[in-house]
């Protein structure tokens, strides 16, 4: 089965075919850094790093680029507001998103340009659309683009011009999806600009390229002209998207991008989640009310990426708990003993099993991204694993048949991400490894002389610290809670 995209261009699910055979070229809208992202961002950085990972999967080489807007209203306001520099001030959030991509397992794209060092390209776009007449300057210095003269404009968002009037302009970065006046590309510089250093010298003047351009710059420097995927949440399809098409192909005459792939809002216990209302959680917030990110990626892929996601306290603790099972069960599977040769009693019967869940957890992820139905393979194979070593009991399980299980849940991995995360959260404490296993021998030996009740109450010891033990053939094995 061929991989297949939903493009929002198109309305329409589409086979995906790159440009050039075995490469693809993609970028994803990343953050405006005047604050540090909250977790319905990072739902729409985590949608970008699956398809990255999936693309990988499939055997494909990708180079993925991931903007960071470091110049526009925002960081202006925030810059002036504390009394520092436009560097100074957005360093700090873009070092607070690094650590919170390493925490969530959101890998690093090939390459995260910063806005302020692309402004050259920026002006050479803007120039060209003068050129062609598509763009027109202000008498204070400032350009616009005038979509009156973009017989495509709209084709993305499918949003209804016959309410522009042409000539009305929209200088702000920030303004309401139903306007689609002449947008800015170039605003003439300001007193605040120059405070904070957010000024460049250009044909027109002093002054700062406007929202838009910024992404158009960096995605066909790094890119080209055409590139394969251009990802981001739906709250961006317009204007930003639908203008970065408007600027691209305007000032190229070439088609900017191929398959635009778009993620849905992330709702925090039923309303949607944003800044301007305070109805957020950061990571850090998160964290420190005991939630890990391994628990967080897991509840991601629960839900399809265009499908929106409710977050809720009781979904985060169920997904602590699959995720606890999964880590276990192939935890379990690397400490059963095996052999090349282990005897009659075995037979490979987990290669035919590993086999078909592969398969389909492919065939789920090729019909765009179908996560939760993949996620349901890997719950699949956890099971298949469970069963197999709860019938060998204490004899081994052949090499190669364990090899096969446990390559399974890695290739899976790969994509999911979460048992990578939940890996690097389970180090644990020499200090509290020595106590649990002192408790866990004690728990042994009061089961041995039938004491339950003491039992019982070690177990619950380990519980309060956060500790589970599970009993199985070969004895009891113990995990931190998820």
């Amino acid at each position: 089965m061929p991989l297949r995209f939903y493009n929002t261009l198109t309305r329409r699910e589409e086979e995906f075919v790159p440009l050039s055979a075995g490469q693809v070229g993609m970028y994803t809208c990343g953050p405006t850094v005047y604050a540090p992202p909250h977790i319905g961002n990072l739902r729409t950085f985590f949608f970008s790093d699956t398809v990255r990972r999936y693309l990988e999967f499939r055997g494909y080489r990708v180079k993925f680029v991931m903007n960071l807007t470091d110049v526009d209203d925002k960081t202006i306001r925030g810059a002036l507001r504390e009394g520092v520099q436009l560097g100074d001030y957005t360093q700090p959030f873009i070092d607070s998103l690094f650590r919170d991509f390493d925490r969530l397992g959101i890998r690093r794209a090939d390459k995260h340009p910063r806005a302020t060092d692309y402004v050259g390209q920026m002006v050479d776009i803007i120039r060209r659309l003068e050129e062609r007449g598509i763009a027109y300057a202000a008498d204070d210095g400032s350009v616009y683009y005038s979509i009156g003269k973009f017989a495509d404009y709209g084709r993305l968002s499918k949003v209804d011009l016959s309410s522009a009037r042409r000539g009305e302009r929209v200088a702000a970065d920030e303004y309401e999806k139903e306007d689609v006046r002449d947008f800015v590309l170039w605003k003439a510089v300001k007193p605040e600009d120059e405070q904070v250093g957010a000024v460049w010298d250009t044909p027109w003047g002093r002054g700062r390229p406007g929202w838009h351009i910024e992404c158009s710059a960096m995605a066909m420097d790094e890119l080209g002209e055409t590139f394969d995927i251009h990802a981001g949440g739906v709250d961006l399809i317009f204007p930003h998207h639908e203008d970065e098409i408007a600027q691209s192909e305007g000032a190229t005459g070439k088609p900017f991008v191929r398959y635009w792939l778009h993620g849905e809002f992330l709702l925090l216990e039923g309303d949607k989640m944003a800044k301007s209302t305070g109805n957020i959680f950061n990571l850090q917030d998160l964290i420190d009310r005991g939630v890990k990110p391994s628990s967080i990626r897991y509840l991601f892929l629960t839900a399809h990426y265009r499908s929106k996601l409710n977050f809720t306290f009781a979904a985060l603790e169920a997904s602590a708990e699959a995720v606890r099972r999964i880590r276990g069960t192939r935890e379990r599977l690397k400490a059963h003993p095996d052999a090349r040769d282990p005897g009659p009693h075995d037979q490979p019967v987990l290669h035919e099993t590993v086999d078909g869940i592969l398969s389909r957890f492919t065939d789920a992820m090729d019909a765009d991204l179908n996560t939760s139905v993949a996620l349901a393979e890997l719950h699949a194979l956890a099971g298949a694993v469970n069963q197999r070593l709860e019938a060998l009991g204490a004899n081994p399980i052949s090499t190669a048949e364990k090899h096969a299980a446990l390559d399974a849940f890695g290739r899976i991995d790969s994509v999911f991400g979460f048992l990578a995360v939940a890996d690097a959260e389970s180090t644990v404490d020499e200090g509290l490894a020595a106590w649990v296993e002192e408790r866990i021998a004690a728990r042994q030996a009061a089961r041995q002389s039938r004491d339950f009740a003491a039992a019982d109450a070690i177990r619950a010891e380990l519980t309060e610290r956060g500790v589970v033990v599970e009993d199985t053939a070969q004895g009891p094995r113990w995990s931190l809670a998820g």
